[in-house]
């Protein structure tokens, strides 16, 4: 039986409204820095609720945010693909120990090589590998966190879209005129 209100599963309630957060923002800066602090919590809720692989796997992700504050090098993108891929052989115990790493690794070429709408797409990847490990892991937060941010990427990539759309028919009107 899972307790709801377990210390790992109030972490995972905080990792849920900073996930949230992030993927509702338009602006690519605010997603990275509040998915950076996101996927920090989530690297303490997953060691509490003794998922290695997926807490390991999230501590890089959170610096890999941080550092894409600064920098979208490829070569950095790679170093840190192979820190996540080096981790899984180290922590993974099971094919279902590889679903963060996967998520991790295709969030890493999204946050370093992409902007806009197909980083966004990427994300979204990588959003159902992690949600699947959250129900393989029975994380409350997490299963919550993922389908949000799902449910809110594909929104926000709908909206994104809808304005670049207006963007395009109001430049048409204005060059028919």
């Amino acid at each position: 039986m899972v307790n709801f209100f377990s210390p790992a599963q109030c972490v995972g309630y905080l990792a849920f409204i900073l996930g949230v957060s992030a993927f509702a923002q338009k602006n690519d800066r605010r997603l990275k820095v509040l998915n950076a602090l996101e996927c920090l919590v989530y690297a303490v809720h997953f060691t509490l609720l003794g998922n290695l692989p997926a807490s390991a796997s999230a501590m890089v992700s959170s610096i890999r945010s941080f550092l894409a504050l600064k920098t979208r090098s490829g070569w950095l993108a790679a170093l840190i693909i192979a820190v996540n891929v080096g981790l899984g052989f180290v922590f993974a115990k099971s094919a279902a120990g590889w679903l963060p790493i996967l998520g991790s690794c295709l969030a890493t070429v999204a946050v370093l090589l992409m902007r806009g709408i197909p980083m966004r797409l990427l994300l979204l990847v990588s959003t159902l590998s992690w949600l699947a490990n959250n129900i393989l892991s029975r994380s409350i937060g997490g299963t919550l966190l993922e389908s949000v941010i799902a449910t809110v990427s594909v929104t926000t990539i709908w909206r994104m879209l809808r304005s670049r759309s207006a963007v395009s028919c109001a430049s048409a009107a204005a060059g028919e005129l």
